[in-house]
Parts: C-alpha cells; structure tokens; sequence
C-alpha cells in the first residue's frame, strides 16, 4: 500500500518506518496523523514483525506539525448576532477533537504490543519531540537537535510531551526546555538519558540501529512484549503493584517450551525458533 508520509519495508521481521517528504521537512500534513496509527495498528495486530523502526529523510526528522495545512477559517453567518461567540465555541470544540486525535496517533507507539524505536537526524521539532518521546528507545546522529518549538510560537506543547518527556528526563531540564524553546544537542540529550547512543552520521546510526532491532528481533516475541507491558507498568504506578502485576502477568503468560527453547538455541549456538505473537481480532466474527 502506498503512502503519503511513509515507506514501509518489513524483512527479517523488522518493519521500517521512513518518513518520506524531506523537501518539506516532514512536516505533519493531515495524512501523517491519519496514515501513523494505520500502520502501526496494522503491523501490531497482524503480527507483521517483532520490532518497528522509524526514521526519516532529509536534513531534518521533523519540522513538527504543519500549522498551515490545519488553519481554517470559521464562516459567520452576519445575520446572526451570536456569530462570533458560536463560531469560537465551535474553534474550540474542534480544536479540542483534533488534540485527542492527535495524541492518539502517538499513544498508538507506546501501546502496540511491540517495541518501537526512533533513529533521528537533524532537528526533532514541535509535534517530533511528542513523536519520538512515545517511541521506546531514541538514538541520533551527530548534529542532531530537539526543540520544543510550540513555546516559542506562543503555544503549549499538547500531544504528549510534557507527560511523557518528565518520566525521561530530569524534571528541571524539562522545564527549561519547555520554558525556553531552546534546540537540545543530541550528546546533551544522551546526557540525560533520552538518547540511548549519538552516532557518527545518519548511516551509521541506521547501520547500528538495524543490528538492534535485529537483537532483538530474534527474541521471543512474547517475553518481549512481557518487558515492554512490565516497563510501562512500573512506569505509571508503584512498586508494589508493579510486583503484583508481574507475577500476574507470568502465572499466566509464561511459556515453558518457549523458555526451553531459548536455552537449546543458545547452547546449539543457532537462532531460536520462537512463535510470533497471536493476530489481534478486532471482532468475534473473526476467525482464529
């Protein structure tokens, strides 16, 4: 299926998201919003792959949203006195729509069953910064940047940055970040802990990034998705119900041949020979 944003390539059970207008600074046109959360859902709940990369094109990752493909006028009737007031309830009802859906798009990388990383290049601006905070690991060439752009045209940053950015980073660093709109340098970033590695070029860190992904690729699936639903677990509530749930969690998900396997395959010294996560239904119809 062709795209307007994106290319995507799955081979080795590794899906490659690539995000495909540099001409325009991959800005996030309407179709972004609508096209992410399609591809994602559809590699997740059909068990296309077992991890999902996501890069871009060009000098820059992302320019953030794209304002001018969103401003909109609102027709007021001039008849009618209570125009304008309708028309601004109406701005904001709509506006507010757009957010949900917006965040949305994004809560679909940290809630597919798999692990999602982002390799960025160049600036990660605006709405980019919300894109890859979402992701589960972040790594970045030389040169690149992180901005909080939104402060500096005279808004808040609403699709997912602040909540997911202060579990990432030291909270007063966000906080300046926020507060200034300043461009974050990507060994700075790594300094912090947002950044896993800084490499030399885009190359490299593709390079670099594909022998990752292909780690752990080659993992069971189904322990794999256990880390990702254990680190989000634990993230958002405390230790001990993070205990609790864990211990839930492998009463009734852990898999004896699977862990049987893993010590054969490694012992053998070959790849192991997992089973791949079970296809999502979306209706009872469905069949198996």
């Amino acid at each position: 299926m062709s795209y307007t944003c994106f290319d995507l390539a799955i081979l080795d059970r590794i899906a490659h998201l690539t995000m495909k207008r540099p001409e325009k600074r991959n800005s996030m046109i309407p179709e972004f919003w609508d096209e992410l959360p399609e591809i994602i859902h559809d590699i997740d709940r059909n068990a296309k792959a077992r991890v999902i990369v996501i890069s871009s094109t060009g000098p820059h990752f992302s320019a953030g949203l794209d304002l001018n493909a969103f401003v909109t006028g609102n027709r007021e009737d001039p008849d009618d006195p209570d125009a304008k007031i309708k028309a601004k309830r109406l701005y904001g009802i709509n506006f507010y729509q757009n957010i949900l859906r917006m965040q949305g798009a994004f809560n679909c990388l940290e809630e597919c069953r798999i692990p999602v990383i982002a390799a960025v290049q160049g600036g990660v601006i605006g709405g980019a910064v919300d894109f890859v905070s979402a992701c589960d690991m972040r790594y970045a060439a030389k040169g690149a940047f992180f901005t909080i752009m939104e402060t500096n045209v005279a808004m808040t940053a609403d699709a997912g940055t602040f909540p997911r950015l202060v579990k990432l980073m030291p909270e007063g660093i966000v906080r300046e970040l926020s507060y200034t709109g300043r461009a974050m340098p990507a060994e700075e970033a790594r300094s912090y802990g947002f950044v896993n590695q800084v490499f030399s070029d885009p190359e490299t860190m593709i390079g670099e990034v594909m022998k990752i992904a292909g780690e752990i690729a080659s993992k069971a699936p189904l322990a794999v998705y256990g880390c990702k639903r254990m680190i989000n677990y634990a993230r958002d509530h405390n230790t001990a119900d993070g205990l609790d749930y864990i211990g839930i969690w492998n009463s009734s998900m852990l898999q004896p041949d699977e862990m049987f396997e893993a010590v054969m395959a490694k012992s053998q010294k070959r790849p192991g020979k997992f089973v791949d996560l079970p296809k999502v239904k979306l209706s009872f119809r469905e069949k198996e």
